[in-house]
């Protein structure tokens, strides 16, 4: 399966052009089409009115600037939250379902937030059906999916994740699937469905390393940054919710930590 759509949500937080840099990037190693989605907020997620509309001019203006420079089908689309009468959420989550990745920001600290209602990635993740990137709002990243690092435990999560992640998996020059036990001792049956993921994906054409870590006294989710930082990898692969034994659906513990601590772009899914 090709990646053909990517959706790019953007907004007047400081960060914003770096994701918009990399969603471009995206686009021009898939020869993807890109949508940049502005969503005018409601008044009661605005700290500030006045400017506004210069500041969503411009970014119009470097939205067309960078895909004209590379030569990128592009297009770019405004949607006011008050007439249309639906959450940003709701209109990320509709336009998503005409794209293959949709491309979002880490929420930022509440003084840099502005137009960006909280819990923003994890409820597109939840309501888009398409496999989401969530790009860091400190940091510069001119690529996501050279060396990407794919954070395994077999189930419904990870598997969801692994297989939405397959038109990036496909153009990587290095995948890494990562096990992680909670405890000191390895099971060989861990060790098995590791290298069950591995062969498949293999069969689909992608050279993996399989690797296993154990984490009696740190967490999982500083263990997975701490392992794509030593390595170098720039895009993390993760499922997100899971549904707990009263069949709810929760973020994952995992989930919540990264989507608050993030040091490189991640791609989850549901």
């Amino acid at each position: 399966m090709a990646l053909v759509d990517i959706l790019v949500h953007l907004d007047l937080t400081p960060n914003c052009l770096s994701r918009l840099e990399l969603a471009a990037a995206l686009a021009g190693r898939h020869g993807a089409r890109l949508t940049g989605l502005y969503v005018v907020t409601h008044q009661h997620y605005q700290s500030e009115r006045s400017g506004d509309d210069e500041r969503i001019a411009l970014l119009q203006k470097q939205f067309n600037s960078i895909t004209t420079e590379n030569t990128i089908d592009a297009q770019w689309l405004l949607v006011d939250w008050s007439v249309i009468g639906i959450s940003m959420t709701e209109i990320i989550n509709h336009h998503a379902h005409y794209a293959d990745l949709v491309v979002v920001g880490q929420t930022p600290p509440v003084e840099e937030r502005r137009d960006v209602p909280p819990e923003l990635p994890e409820r597109v993740v939840l309501g888009s059906g398409r496999p989401v990137l969530v790009v860091p709002y400190a940091g510069r990243f001119s690529s996501a999916g050279d060396h990407v690092l794919v954070a395994w435990k077999a189930g419904r999560e990870s598997t969801r994740a692994v297989n939405d992640a397959l038109m990036l998996l496909k153009q990587a020059s290095k995948v890494r699937v990562l096990a992680i036990n909670s405890t000191n001792s390895y099971d060989d049956d861990n060790e098995a469905l590791c290298a069950n993921i591995c062969s498949h994906l293999e069969r689909h054409g992608i050279t993996t390393i399989a690797e296993r870590l154990s984490s009696p006294a740190v967490s999982v989710g500083d263990l997975l940054l701490n392992h794509a930082w030593e390595n170098g990898c720039d895009l993390l692969v993760m499922g997100a919710y899971a549904h707990t034994p009263q069949k709810t659906l929760v973020l994952g513990t995992v989930a919540r930590q990264l989507l608050n601590q993030m040091t490189l772009p991640v791609l989850m899914a549901h």
